[in-house]
């Protein structure tokens, strides 16, 4: 009868032992999850941004060009004046 109980007492000691163990981790496991998640938010902001920011870069670079080509066309006048 003292086997039976001590193996009980045993049992139980580790089957709560495991319960507050288990409960940490998920603990753990969530807070990890939050962070991932907040991680992929931002990610995915950052992806919906570049096409756009790439547009942008796009449309500054036509503007450069029509610049110098205007650039060009002044100092071509200002060195070779009409006659």
């Amino acid at each position: 009868m003292e086997t039976i109980l001590a193996s009980l007492i045993g049992g139980a000691v580790t089957l709560v032992g495991v319960l507050i163990a288990n409960g940490k981790s998920q603990a753990v496991m969530d807070q990890k999850i939050e962070e991932l998640t907040r991680e992929v938010r931002a990610h995915n902001n950052f992806a919906q941004r570049v096409p756009v920011l790439e547009e942008k870069v796009k449309v500054a670079n036509h503007r450069i060009d029509d610049l110098e080509k205007q650039t060009e066309r002044l100092e071509s006048l200002h060195t070779h004046p009409a006659e």
